[in-house]
């Protein structure tokens, strides 16, 4: 399973992608949300946003 977590910006990223790669077993592509293309978006499995900076 291909996953991706998409970085909005925010220093909660790098949580979110340790705990589901403890939890998932499986390797987490980040990506910054202006660093990836729609097309590139469309090969993964899942997608995980992350919050954006500020209150969620």
């Amino acid at each position: 399973m291909k996953i991706l977590v998409l970085d909005n910006y925010d220093s909660f990223t790098f949580n979110l992608v340790q705990y589901v790669q403890e939890i998932l077993d499986h390797k987490v592509d980040v990506f910054r949300n202006d660093a990836i293309t729609l097309d590139a978006v469309g090969a993964y499995d899942a997608i995980i946003l992350s919050p954006g900076p500020g209150l969620p």
